[in-house]
């Protein structure tokens, strides 16, 4: 287990980063997309001067793999790699969907009135805007003492075909019940939302995120306690879409349907 642990994930239009040492925690959340290639290195000095350590005590970088955002992706690969060859610590990767998974579990434990909100089992999917009419999905289980296990992979879904995602996702015969939860910005598009097939009764649904960095630097903890890291040449980003971008076309034959 890594003393000084540095977590960043940059694959939305949220920067978070995270820094853990034996004497505390410190996160930071900010402005993504565009802007993170430039934030992402000041944002992580930061970290390091409130907790007092330099660049060389470092022992370990997790970084979020994606999906998502194409340019932001690379961004966290590369400093991971560079930081990883350079300081020659190895890597965890993060899926990045399970941050939102594991933000949702944590508003629901500080929120739950329950004593033991927090011991809960939680059956989560997760569905993120992809653009392009479309959603990275996936789904996971969390257990107290196991932490959060993949029942679905991530993927690129249609949202008219995410009921098979929705009945593995929440099953209704799971032992010890536990809580269903479906978070995502998907479920800030109307136009994504409406398109979905419909949902069981009993999901609680988590639209916005609270605190990003905090659930990527518990992610990461959980990681580096499982196992060894890898190598710096293996932090590789995970793309779900070769085509990034529709044509003029494309975009104003949505446009058509949209309206009709």
């Amino acid at each position: 287990m890594p003393a000084n642990l540095l977590a960043f994930d940059t694959s939305t239009e949220a920067l978070a980063c995270a820094l853990a040492t034996r004497d505390g925690r410190w996160h930071h959340n900010g402005p993504g997309g565009a802007q993170a290639s430039m934030a992402l290195l000041p944002s992580v000095q930061r970290l390091l001067s409130e907790a007092g350590i330099d660049w060389q005590a470092l022992d370990g970088i997790a970084f979020g793999r994606g999906p998502g955002a194409f340019t932001g992706l690379r961004t966290s690969c590369a400093v991971a790699q560079g930081l990883a060859f350079g300081l020659d610590v190895p890597v965890w990767p993060l899926d990045s969907l399970a941050l939102v998974a594991e933000d949702a579990r944590l508003q629901l434990a500080d929120t739950d009135t329950e004593a033991d909100a927090d011991a809960a089992e939680v059956h989560a999917a997760v569905a993120m805007d992809a653009r392009m009419g479309e959603v990275y999905a996936g789904a996971w289980h969390w257990q107290a003492g196991q932490g959060w296990q993949v029942v679905i992979e991530q993927g690129l879904f249609d949202p008219a075909g995410l009921a098979p995602l929705w009945a593995r996702a929440w099953p209704t015969t799971a032992p010890g019940g536990g809580r269903r939860l479906l978070c995502g910005s998907a479920l800030a598009v109307p136009a994504l939302v409406d398109r979905w097939p419909a949902l069981p009764a009993g999901v609680d649904g988590f639209a916005h995120e609270r605190d990003r960095a905090r659930a990527l630097l518990n992610l990461a903890l959980a990681a580096a306690k499982a196992g060894p890291g890898i190598a710096a040449d293996a932090a590789l980003p995970l793309y779900l879409r070769d085509k990034v971008a529709q044509t003029t076309a494309e975009r104003n034959a949505a446009r058509a349907a949209s309206q009709a």
